[in-house]
Parts: structure tokens; C-alpha cells; sequence
């Protein structure tokens, strides 16, 4: 168990910490702590594959957790954020089905000894979710001490269909790519 592998179960041990401060109003300042709970869960992401690749601790565990994590905790921030009116149903399931169909084409290529590492715009795709909800949290947590300027559910909406958007990018740019492993398999 290295520092990167320890940084990836941290970023999951982060996701129901980050949820109680989310959805449990009764906190003080329960969004601002939300926030940074989930800004370090995402900063662990940011760190564990540079350590990993700078000091050669790359490992098989780190390879199946690491995505898995990112997954978790963006799909638990998505989730949470539509009982408040900030995330639409119809982008998190895009979403999962996107994240569905990728794993399930790593599966295939699994069990033909073939690993498909992860491409640049799904490197984006996460990023921007991630950066997505943290604004969206920021928002949430300003909403706590002043009023907003401008309609957060709106912005909050815009930047998840954003999201979706790359989700459908990336997830149809990963399948053409490696299509032959399902033409293969047929």
C-alpha cells in the first residue's frame, strides 16, 4: 500500500464525509465544508498519479481503484446535487451509461489481454467535471453568507450539461477507437 494507493482510498473514504456535509443542513456552514471536502477528495486525484508515475509506484491495485474512485466520487457529487435542484436526472444518467459502456469495452479488452489505458478526453471529461462541482459547491457555499448575483441552479445546469456533453464525447471517441474488440468478439 503506497502513498499514491493511500491518497486513492482516502479520495474514497472522503466521498461519505463530503455527502453528510452536503446533504445534512444542519451542519454549520455545512456547503463550505462540503466544498473542501470534496476539493481535497479531488486535489487526491491531481497527486496520486503524478507520485505514482514520478517515483515508479504504479501498481495493478492503483490502476483498478484510481478510475474507480474518481467514478464514485463524481457520481456521488452529481447524485447529491439533484434533490437540490443543481444536477438534472438526464445528465447523471448519460453519465453512468457512458462510464457503463467504457468499463464494459475495458472488460472485453481485458479478456483478451489487452489493457486500454485511459485517453485525453476522458482525462478532460474528468476534470471538468470535477471542476464543474467544485463551482457549483463554491456557489453553494457563498450562498450560505451572501446572496448570489445570478441563479445557481442555472449556472449549475449549464455546467452539467456540459459535462454530459463530454461524457458523450469522450465515451463515443473511446468505442470508435477501440471497436474492434467488440467486432472481434461478435
Amino acid at each position: 500500500m503506497n502513498l499514491p494507493n493511500k491518497l486513492t482510498v482516502l479520495r474514497m473514504i472522503l466521498v461519505p464525509v463530503f455527502l453528510v456535509f452536503l446533504l445534512v443542513e444542519s451542519i454549520p456552514y455545512h456547503a463550505l465544508w462540503a466544498l473542501l471536502t470534496f476539493a481535497a477528495a479531488s486535489i487526491t486525484d491531481c497527486l496520486d498519479g503524478k507520485i505514482a508515475r514520478k517515483y515508479h509506484l504504479i501498481t495493478t491495485f492503483g490502476k483498478f481503484l484510481d478510475p474507480l474512485a474518481d467514478k464514485i466520487l463524481v457520481l456521488a457529487a452529481m447524485i447529491a446535487l439533484i434533490p437540490l435542484g443543481l444536477c438534472p436526472v438526464v445528465v447523471v444518467i448519460i453519465v453512468i451509461a457512458r462510464e457503463f459502456a467504457v468499463t464494459s469495452l475495458r472488460l472485453v479488452a481485458a479478456s483478451e489481454g489487452v489493457v486500454i489505458a485511459a485517453g485525453k478526453s476522458g482525462k478532460v471529461k474528468t476534470a471538468v467535471q470535477m471542476v464543474s462541482i467544485v463551482a457549483i459547491l463554491l456557489g453553494l457555499a457563498v450562498a450560505e453568507f451572501v446572496t448570489l448575483p445570478f441563479s445557481l441552479t442555472l449556472v449549475s445546469q449549464v455546467l452539467m450539461w456540459i459535462t454530459a456533453a463530454l461524457a458523450v464525447y469522450s465515451g463515443a471517441e473511446y468505442l470508435i477507437k477501440n471497436a474492434k474488440f467488440f467486432t472481434q468478439s461478435m
